[in-house]
């Protein structure tokens, strides 16, 4: 997976964990590839929630974080009844976006999924932010990533 940023940026990492449905698998009890990134959500939704980001939080300050980019590699399946482990890393950066990796591991420890996604500050308007709203540098103060 190709990094955007260089191993020494600045991390935050949240771990979940997910029940496999058996809505997200194929006829042989696999999950469906285009499942892993509705995974990647479930892990960004609960960083954001457990950190103070979530999407709720955005809306209160009038913003959204739509995706504009996403890769994921799969390297084993996931199957009906699993619960996986959903490892989200923030990666901080200067400019006004939000990128997340992700590693999925199975119930026995193994790498299954492994992904990033790239969020950008849109006010509730319309308008892109070219710059971190004021919640999102009160955010990145409160959790080290800023120099005081």
């Amino acid at each position: 997976m190709k990094r955007s940023k260089p191993s020494n940026a600045k991390k935050i990492q949240h771990t979940s964990k997910i029940r496999v449905r058996f809505a997200e698998c194929d006829p042989l009890g696999i999950v469906w590839h285009g499942n892993y990134i509705q995974y990647f959500e479930d892990g960004r939704e609960s960083f954001g929630n457990e950190l103070g980001i979530g999407y709720l939080n955005q809306k209160e300050h009038n913003f959204s974080s739509p995706i504009v980019k996403s890769l994921c590699e799969h390297k084993l399946p996931l199957k009906y009844g699993d619960i996986a482990i959903i490892e989200t890393t923030y990666i901080d950066c200067d400019a006004a976006k939000m990128i997340f990796q992700y590693k999925i591991f199975t119930p026995e420890g193994l790498l299954a999924c492994t992904g990033e996604t790239t969020q950008v500050f849109v006010a509730l308007g319309g308008e892109l932010s070219l710059t971190f709203p004021d919640f999102m540098v009160r955010w990145k103060q409160k959790m080290g990533l800023l120099d005081e």
